[in-house]
């Protein structure tokens, strides 16, 4: 992994379908809005798209921690842009920013940590594991 500069951004992209809702996603009985789940993955690709230029090939980085809010409701149709900023380096563990809003209203925020992993040795442990 090359050096991360701290104010590193990244972004990520959705348009609000029928299969991100809430209701389709979880439970029928949940309003037909875009589900927290899909928010904070749409956080994380933010997240792993500010850093991705950084990472050696063979490099990865799986998210570790995640604490956001989700502040509004979107429904289906609407445009969802998720942001994340380098906060914190701290060896392979990487701090994040995080918000998403749509086009009216900033709808999450918090934080997110990643750890960068080399995919080889990250596979052979998981193997190991399949394997029991």
């Amino acid at each position: 992994m090359r050096q991360i500069p701290l104010g590193t951004k990244g972004t990520f992209t959705l348009r609000v379908e029928p299969g991100h809702l809430a209701n389709q996603f979880k439970d029928a009985m949940l309003p037909q809005v875009l589900a927290t789940p899909v928010m904070i993955l749409m956080m994380e690709n933010a997240a792993l798209n500010a850093i991705r230029p950084y990472l050696e090939p063979g490099e990865s980085a799986v998210g570790t921690a995640i604490d956001v809010r989700h502040l509004a409701a979107t429904p289906v149709g609407h445009t969802v842009r998720a942001e994340a900023e380098v906060t914190g380096v701290d060896g392979k563990r990487i701090e994040f920013k995080v918000s998403a809003r749509d086009e009216i209203e900033e709808i999450g925020r918090g934080t997110h940590q990643r750890a960068v992993i080399e995919l080889a040795s990250f596979n052979e442990r998981l193997a190991r594991k399949v394997k029991r």
